[in-house]
């Protein structure tokens, strides 16, 4: 019976900490306030754009285009959650868009909001609807509570989370998830490894987003062709990734295509 007391009590965490995603409409495990999140991403942004080369809007027409589009796709989000009654979901946003010098072909988006684009990425997307389609595939993961998601795992797989009072923002192991997961020096973003469900999810209300923030989102079929082919050899079988294989990427994106257009609405010039 002692050996079987701490599977129940995970049992019993487990099964507490779990929430009904509000938009997804999918049960995740949900350990931390968002609010802690927050806090916690805006002090890894700071220290990440302390130690990396942004790149000013009034400088460059690139850094100016990032921010005019994560603006629309902010817009659009903020919209679709109010016309689901679920506004408060994005309490505490506070949108930052910036873009890097970085050559990798990456963007990232932090809780909270907090947003960033490598240079490298855009030689891949080429025009502004394929970045807008980066972006709402990247702020869906984080709308969509991926990251808490991914982190309440590993909180439970480590054996932190069965008491409440180590969900602190001094607690060292916490923070050293979170860094892990969300840290300057991780791979995240299109590098991250999110679940295949995970990714899925963001591809489809990705999609919405841009469509709602005027962007074509037809443009994410050639945009991840275009990804296919500069990974070029280094397919990784989609059995030993959590990422989707491109081709089923792109036949994914291609059944939720309808739904996005009814969304679409072209800006008027």
């Amino acid at each position: 019976m002692k050996k079987f007391f701490p599977f129940l009590l995970f049992l019993i965490l487990f099964y507490c900490s779990c929430t009904t995603n509000a938009v997804t409409g999918r049960r995740q495990l949900s350990i931390l306030p968002e609010s802690q999140l927050q806090l916690m991403a805006i002090t890894e942004y700071k220290s990440f754009l302390s130690q990396s080369k942004v790149i000013g809007s009034t400088s460059s027409r690139d850094a100016e285009m990032v921010r005019r589009v994560g603006k629309r796709i902010e817009n659009a989000i903020t919209q679709y959650y109010s016309s689901k009654g679920k506004a408060n979901i994005l309490q505490g946003y506070k949108w930052e868009f910036n873009l890097v010098e970085n050559k990798e072909v990456n963007a990232w988006c932090m809780p909270g909001g907090k947003v960033v684009v490598y240079t490298g990425l855009l030689a891949v997307t080429q025009n502004e609807a394929a970045l807008a389609i980066v972006l709402g595939h990247e702020i869906a993961h984080a709308v969509a509570s991926h990251g808490n998601e991914r982190m309440s795992q590993a909180l439970i797989t480590q054996g932190v989370g069965i008491a409440g009072d180590v969900l602190t923002s001094n607690n060292r192991k916490v923070n050293s998830i979170f860094n892990g997961i969300f840290g300057p020096g991780s791979q995240i973003g299109f590098t991250l490894p999110n679940s295949r469900k995970q990714e899925y999810e963001a591809d489809h209300f990705g999609l919405i987003f841009a469509a709602m923030a005027g962007y074509d989102p037809k443009e994410a079929i050639p945009f991840w062709q275009r990804m296919s082919q500069a990974a070029g050899n280094q397919h990784t079988p989609e059995f030993l990734t959590t990422h989707p294989a491109d081709e089923n990427r792109i036949s994914r994106l291609q059944g939720y295509m309808n739904e996005a257009l009814q969304y679409y609405k072209p800006p008027v010039k």
